[in-house]
């Protein structure tokens, strides 16, 4: 992840709680449980999920006028003992042009 400037009016941020514990699961969230079991290989049942969006998000400290922006999400979700992240891109995967940016060296996921 890079910073995003949301400054110019461009963009925007938006997340989404669910609460499972005790209650019937919304497909999200099932959808959430089946990547982690399947990532993972173990049983997993979610008891709290997070969703955070960053939809057209442009670069900060991007040179000139660039019009490339990201849509991008990280899921943070646990069982009360066992937590995990999914992140997740766009098609296409990060837009940013990052000859723009001020450091060349990026990265997409983490480390």
């Amino acid at each position: 992840w890079d910073n995003a400037d949301f400054s110019r009016g461009t963009g925007t941020t938006f997340y989404q709680e669910f609460l499972t514990l005790n209650s019937e699961k919304p497909p999200f969230v099932r959808d959430v449980e089946a990547k982690v079991r399947r990532y993972v290989r173990s049983s997993y049942s979610a008891a709290w999920t997070l969703k955070i969006t960053w939809e057209k998000a442009p670069a900060y400290g991007a040179r000139g006028n660039s019009l490339r922006t990201n849509t991008y999400q990280a899921v943070l979700t646990t069982d009360g003992f066992r937590s995990y992240v999914l992140i997740l891109y766009q098609d296409g995967g990060m837009q940013w042009d990052y000859t723009q940016l001020p450091t060349t060296n990026v990265l997409i996921g983490y480390t």
